[in-house]
């Protein structure tokens, strides 16, 4: 009986265990982006000092990273640029993922015009190549970090919009939905008080993993030019002015930002 016990009690204690191991895991990603971010921070204006009697030096001790033509230290500039890159990707994340779970929600609580309308126009940005929209609508904020964080804020939101909207029209049809319409309640308070706390975990997802697609598509618009300016120490500048050296063997500028 006891042996019985066990067997059965093994799947809670192994859940539990893995329950753990995840939360360490996220606790300890989220103080390596805090501690990489506020590094890069404090290492900007450092960055961005110019030593020309030092230029062109391979992965040392005194530069780990080496350094550029222009003598610039190029770990303390991938992390000015991981700074940059990180708050990029969790605004425009963010936004994106809160987008996502508005117009997800009304597509499936708003009737039949309301939902034609939004799936039309998740399809239709679906329909355009992200970095191609992404360029349009950053050259057309006049570029920098405002332009760069809207367009990708705009571009990333149709994939997860659809996961909440099944997921939402699945909840519609419960029992204690149809109960809270019976009682009077509106739309809005079924979906904050009801539906929003189911669809919280696939929200949670989604943000997460728009968080690196964010990081990735604002390196390639800055390194096609069409991103962060050319001062400023971002990851797809970096790589875009390696290019150049890569021929002169100077792989360190590339290696290790990228």
């Amino acid at each position: 009986m006891s042996e019985l016990v066990s067997v059965l009690h093994l799947p809670r204690v192994r859940g539990a265990e893995n329950r753990r191991r995840t939360l360490v895991a996220c606790v300890v990603s989220a103080m390596l982006l805090i501690v990489l971010t506020v590094a890069g921070l404090v290492a900007h204006d450092a960055a961005m000092a110019t030593d020309f009697t030092r230029s062109n030096l391979a992965p040392c001790l005194s530069h780990p990273f080496g350094t550029d033509w222009m003598g610039r230290d190029m770990l303390l500039r991938t992390l000015a640029g991981l700074s940059t890159s990180i708050l990029i990707g969790l605004a425009a994340a963010g936004v994106s993922a809160v987008i996502a779970l508005v117009l997800g929600t009304a597509a499936a609580l708003g009737g039949r015009k309301v939902d034609a309308a939004i799936s039309w126009l998740i399809d239709l940005m679906m329909g355009i190549p992200h970095i191609i929209l992404l360029i349009l609508i950053s050259y057309a904020l006049g570029k920098g970090f405002i332009g760069v964080t809207v367009g990708v804020a705009l571009t990333h939101w149709p994939s997860l919009a659809r996961v909440i909207r099944a997921e939402v029209l699945q909840l519609k049809d419960s029992t204690f939905v149809a109960a809270a319409r019976r009682l009077g309640a509106s739309n809005v308070h079924i979906a904050l008080r009801h539906m929003l706390p189911y669809v919280l975990p696939q929200f949670v997802v989604g943000l997460i993993l728009l968080f690196p697609h964010a990081i990735l598509h604002e390196a390639a618009v800055t390194f096609l030019g069409f991103g962060l300016s050319p001062e400023q120490p971002a990851i797809g500048i970096i790589l875009s002015e390696a290019m150049s050296y890569l021929s002169a063997g100077m792989w360190w500028l590339a290696v290790f930002p990228g």
